[in-house]
């Protein structure tokens, strides 16, 4: 009998994944050469080269420095970053940002697994944290489905670290990796400078998963206001235009502040909605990557 994962990723393969296969491929590929097996080629050196891939023999032939240049290994290693803590749980029942952000590990598993790269997930809420080493089958991505399913978010508790989590995903990836972190960014701590850090060793891409709920005050008069990460409730007066404007300039700085975060930290961030069609975003992900390419 399937299982729920496994129900989800056969809908997945057949909606969204047979659209992407090979878009994915190469769309996150380091643009710098490095020390792979396949020579390529000399050429001259040039200030803040690395002198370990100088070529001596070359160098006193033509007495000029020259560089060995190598591309760098075909396969990836890609850890998927994976925010479970409780304000992922906003949204309507079973198109909530905990929904699309299980659909998004599996589709991308899946993609980059079937590249022959490998993928590994680190699913992190505040006081837990699970890992799956890094695999390339099918099976290996219904395993990420599997703890998905294990660590579904609960409402209430502290609020997410988010310095931690990318802290942790630093940990854990020891060489250089693409690091995809699936997160709708609500939380604390100073996450700026812990992506900062994660962004010098690997190669780093955001996907900020974003629900309605989270920009739009409904316009319904009396309402009880629940904070997604601690659970603490709060009667406000969602027709009240000074709220209205307090609540839209909040959302504004938010954005603001991330935005310019990742902008000072070198990571691309992608905005995925919860209503949009996922096809269609990770489609337009790709897009935008490719264009930022050198």
């Amino acid at each position: 009998m399937a299982t729920a994962p496994d129900r989800l990723l056969l809908r997945l393969e057949w909606k969204v994944v047979r659209r992407l296969d090979g878009r994915l491929q190469g769309a996150h590929r380091t643009a710098h050469r490095g020390s792979g097996i396949d020579f390529t080629g000399l050429r001259a050196y040039s200030d803040g080269d690395d002198a370990r891939h100088i070529d001596w023999n070359v160098t006193a032939r033509l007495d000029e420095p020259h560089l060995r240049v190598f591309t760098e290994d075909r396969e990836l290693t890609v850890w998927l970053v994976l925010d479970r803590s409780a304000s992922m749980a906003a949204g309507r029942p079973g198109r909530g940002k905990h929904d699309v952000l299980a659909e998004l590990a599996l589709v991308l598993a899946r993609l980059f697994g079937r590249g022959g790269n490998r993928v590994g997930a680190l699913l992190f809420d505040t006081g837990m944290l699970r890992v799956v080493p890094p695999g390339t089958s099918r099976r290996h991505a219904l395993r990420i489905g599997a703890e998905l399913e294990r660590t579904s978010t609960v409402r209430g508790g502290a609020t997410t670290d988010l310095a931690e989590m990318l802290d942790a995903a630093g940990r854990l990836a020891r060489r250089r990796a693409l690091v995809v972190v699936l997160s709708d960014f609500i939380g604390d701590g100073d996450w700026e400078r812990a992506l900062q850090r994660l962004a010098r060793r690997h190669e780093v891409v955001a996907l900020r998963i974003v629900d309605t709920a989270d920009d739009v005050l409904p316009e319904a008069g009396l309402i009880v206001v629940e904070d997604a990460e601690t659970g603490e409730q709060l009667v406000v007066d969602s027709a009240d235009p000074l709220l209205r404007v307090r609540f839209r300039e909040a959302v504004d700085a938010r954005d603001a502040r991330l935005a310019a975060g990742m902008r000072r930290a070198g990571v691309p961030v992608h905005r995925i909605d919860t209503d949009r069609d996922l096809a269609e975003a990770l489609v337009e992900v790709v897009s935008r990557t490719r264009d930022r390419s050198p």
